[in-house]
């Protein structure tokens, strides 16, 4: 007996047993299902999309992982956040610091290269009446601008090298400061000339921290020993190895302990000879003179005769307010007079009640208040 398969050429329904499912109702012949409810052209309903496929999601999902890195970054940075360096690194704006010439300072580059050698201080004296907003600057091949000890070197170089040389990224942040390469630094360290500061100083000192130079406003005894480029500037700490640059143009109060003798009105900036310096005229501690070639650790060291003005003469500068004028004389008085906005900074802090002697002659309001 032949058995003829249904006419609509389809199973009539699912083989039976416990997956086959519901049976289908009757449906009162073998046609096709019933369509869904809803009836909508015969379509079938769209699959259910992963959460991940919903546009919406996603947004929300990836802006909350950018919110959750840049508070990530923020908080672990190693300046907190702030541009400032932390722990006392970098004084606030408008802040100088007073570092004492054996005082290491904050985040020190280097161990100590100073040598066993001393500088008899001097008070700058005024090339003529000072004005308002007044600001002290020599030139830095003044003689008598700076001194140490005949045939000793304040600073031993080739340790100072060898310091940075074992430690590559305290040599590259160097480099950085300085604008060279970092295969230049010790090149660059013996063209400068171990000296040390006469008078109070205001510089831009850079020390290390986290991996980078950081940066502040400070005044280095006088007694410092520094390195000085051709032009007289100094450019290297060597009580704590660190890089220096002419100070910054702005206003502010000391910070840090003063030392005897201390006088705002005293402090100086050093400004480029106007031509390099192959000798520079220095002063020992008894009172004895000699030459030290550039570039020289004092080893060819001679002495000489005082000079006529053994005692640099400043000029007073007003940062604001006043038509720019041209040095009044040349060197060796590094006596000079200008008044370009932002060349030389405002004084570090003048000290209310303390005499200045009228060397200043400057206006309070417009100088930086004491600390």
């Amino acid at each position: 007996m032949s058995v003829e398969p249904p006419s609509s050429g389809r199973p009539t329904g699912p083989p039976s047993g416990p997956l086959s499912g519901p049976s289908q109702p009757p449906s009162g012949g073998s046609g096709p299902p019933s369509e869904p409810p809803g009836g909508g052209g015969g379509e079938p309903p769209e699959p259910r999309r992963p959460w991940w496929g919903s546009a919406p999601r996603v947004a929300l999902i990836a802006g909350a992982v950018v919110a959750a890195v840049v508070l990530a970054v923020v908080f672990t940075r190693p300046d907190g956040g702030t541009g400032a360096s932390d722990g006392g690194t970098r004084t606030s704006d408008g802040e100088v610091l007073l570092q004492p010439a054996a005082d290491t300072g904050p985040d020190p580059f280097t161990d100590s290269t100073a040598q066993e050698s001393s500088a008899p201080p001097v008070r700058p004296t005024p090339a003529g009446p000072a004005s308002q907003n007044a600001v002290r600057a020599v030139r830095g091949g003044a003689p008598g601008l700076y001194g140490g000890t005949r045939n000793v070197a304040g600073c031993d170089v080739e340790k100072q090298i060898t310091y940075l040389e074992e430690a590559p990224d305290k040599q590259r942040a160097f480099a950085s400061v300085q604008g060279i390469d970092p295969s230049e630094v010790p090149a660059y360290l013996r063209s400068l000339t171990p000296v040390q500061l006469r008078m109070d100083t205001w510089v831009t000192n850079h020390g290390y921290k986290n991996g980078r130079p950081t940066q502040y406003q400070a005044v280095l005894q006088a007694g410092t020993a520094v390195l000085v480029d051709e032009h007289g500037v100094p450019r290297v700490r060597c009580a704590c190895g660190n890089p220096l640059s002419p100070p910054a143009s702005q206003q502010g109060k000391t910070t840090g302990d003063k030392w005897a003798g201390y006088k705002a009105s005293d402090v100086v900036t050093v400004r480029p000879a106007q031509e390099p310096v192959d000798v520079f005229v220095m002063c020992e501690p008894d009172g004895e003179w000699f030459e030290r070639d550039k570039g020289d650790t004092g080893k060819n060291d001679r002495r000489t005769s005082p000079p006529d003005k053994p005692t640099p003469s400043v000029t007073v500068t007003t940062p604001t307010g006043s038509p720019s004028s041209q040095p009044t004389t040349s060197e060796p008085t590094a006596t000079e007079t200008s008044s370009e906005p932002g060349e030389s900074p405002p004084p570090p802090g003048n000290d209310t009640g303390e005499d200045t002697g009228g060397e200043t002659g400057g206006d309070t309001t417009d100088q930086a208040p004491a600390s």
